[in-house]
């Protein structure tokens, strides 16, 4: 147990180095050891995976160095942090070269040779480092894609086929995620947010839960635990992302034009009724000003009247069900203000009255 020790703390020590001008030294058997060792700690993550005393020492070991190298500085960054990591030491430690342009040209070639030795030549993992770092570059694609057109005001931007492909980028990543990450979609959902553009993200969101349902899985598959497969099932990750971050869901309402919003509450009833909510509270922050005739707010960032009355005309004319549950709520909060019929004393009367009229 104990050289095992040793080993993972020394290639922290080379994955530390891969991102410094040290690599400058390095040639080409340097690198192609690195590479070796790096698939060592994979193997023994693949070996150790389920024997839980070993795991547990290894993870304790991996911690404490986590928690030496964080204290090194601000800018260290995340190298073997758990066991989980050992999984994936080659692709860290190959990326990291390959960020490195302190590398020398010979090391930097043979690393290539080593990461894409090219077709017949034999490789005894259950999935190559090609095939790692080929997934990583489309990951890294799909992000750049959502960022980059999230800053866009080009009509172009909206086209059909640009939103498509993001949504089929962002639903394979979350299979991916899932299947992979302990943390599961939602962690990841969360970073994206926090990084790219989040109008042009709501609108991905919104496109990805506008799809047709898919067909239903043999039962054998549903039996397995439960990380996205389909894409379906990567629909309903967004679904439980956006119901357990309500602020994101005021901006996912409040941001996203009527219509659009209506069709994919009209597909999602555990969103609609939220949506319908907020829409009611948003209503309760109008009064009615007797100079100008109308509802107004009393801050400038409270919905205006027209802009509530658009949103529930627009759920009104989606589905039956959608339509006669919107109409219930307002015939409710209608009772409840005094059931008045003249405009200007409810505004649950006064948009019955629009909806009614259809102005």
């Amino acid at each position: 147990m104990e050289p095992l020790l040793q080993h993972l703390e020394r290639f922290s020590e080379v994955l530390a180095v891969s991102r410094t001008t040290h690599v400058s030294t390095w040639d080409p058997a340097t690198v192609r050891r690195a590479l070796q060792w790096a698939r060592y700690l994979r193997h023994i993550h693949r070996r150790f995976g389920r024997h839980g005393r070993i795991r547990a020492a290894l993870e304790r070991r991996l911690h404490n160095q986590w928690r030496q190298e964080g204290r090194s500085g601000p800018g260290t960054a995340p190298g073997l942090t758990n066991f989980q990591s050992l999984g994936r030491c080659d692709i860290l430690l190959a990326v990291r070269l390959l960020d490195n342009r302190a590398l020398g040209h010979a090391a930097y070639h043979h690393l290539l040779q080593q990461l894409f030795p090219g077709p017949g030549v034999p490789d005894t993992d259950e999935e190559t480092l090609q095939d790692c770092l080929s997934r990583l570059a489309r990951r890294r694609s799909a992000v750049h894609m959502l960022h980059l057109c999230g800053y866009r005001e080009n009509p172009v931007v909206q086209e059909e086929s640009l939103v498509k492909t993001q949504v089929e980028l962002l639903l394979e990543r979350l299979q991916e995620v899932g299947k992979a990450e302990a943390e599961g979609p939602s962690k990841f959902l969360s970073r994206l947010w926090e990084r790219l553009p989040q109008n042009n993200f709501l609108k991905v969101i919104a496109a990805a839960l506008l799809l047709p349902p898919s067909s239903p899985r043999p039962q054998e598959e549903e039996l397995e635990l439960g990380v996205p497969q389909t894409p379906g099932e990567g629909r309903q990750e967004l679904v439980r992302w956006l119901l357990g971050k309500s602020d994101i869901m005021v901006v996912f309402c409040r941001n996203l034009p009527a219509r659009l919003l209506a069709s994919v509450v009209g597909r999602h009833p555990a969103l609609s009724r939220v949506y319908l909510g907020l829409l009611t509270d948003w209503g309760r922050h109008l009064h009615y000003d007797l100079q100008k005739g109308s509802w107004v707010g009393a801050e400038s960032q409270d919905l205006s009247w027209e802009e509530l009355y658009n949103r529930f005309q627009s759920l009104c004319q989606a589905s039956p069900p959608l339509k006669n549950e919107v109409l219930t709520t307002l015939e409710s909060y209608k009772a409840q203000d005094g059931d008045f019929e003249v405009p200007g004393l409810s505004i649950w009367t006064d948009l019955l009255l629009a909806l009614g009229s259809g102005t």
